[in-house]
């Protein structure tokens, strides 16, 4: 047996006036796609604003169903929606936050698994790492790819070069 240590880094602001004006301004749209996200099952909104290489943003949030797996969330519906618009221009940076009881969650939130895998389908696509920013009331976390959230992925590289 072979024992290995699987390590990420992550930095952790306290305030958005810490962060850039343009990443601010992300967090903002993020928030405001939240109040309009459809969850009237979980009552949690969740809203992702995706900033694209050619300088456009798009925001997405959940959209619930009654047939639960029919839903989508957030972040996935924003990068759907860039992907389509703008099938050539890859995401830089990813904001994401919530909204609890009609607040903005405490703490920060982070992508489900599907929205991770997704995710990095994509940055695999363009060859360029996202960066995501993970916002909460009270503190930020930012990451400097989608594979430091999903270090031990499924990739095309699995496809091609099982059994060798």
């Amino acid at each position: 047996m072979e024992e290995f240590k699987i390590e990420i880094s992550a930095k952790q602001y306290s305030s958005l006036n810490e962060l850039a004006d343009n990443d601010q301004t992300l967090i903002k749209q993020a928030l405001e796609a939240a109040q309009n996200a459809y969850a009237p099952y979980s009552e949690f909104q969740v809203g992702a604003a995706v900033l694209l290489q050619n300088g456009e943003t798009i925001c997405g949030n959940n959209q619930e169903n009654a047939a639960y797996p029919s839903g989508l969330c957030a972040e996935r519906v924003a990068m759907f929606y860039a992907n389509a618009k703008y099938p050539e221009s890859d995401i830089t940076t990813l904001a994401i936050t919530a909204i609890q009881n009609g607040e903005q969650v405490k703490i920060p939130i982070s992508p489900c698994g599907a929205c991770r895998q997704s995710l990095l389908e994509s940055e695999m696509r363009f060859k360029t790492d996202i960066r995501v920013l993970m916002v909460g009331k009270n503190r930020i976390i930012e990451f400097n790819s989608i594979s430091d959230l999903l270090p031990l992925n499924f990739s095309s590289f699995n496809l091609h070069n099982v059994g060798k």
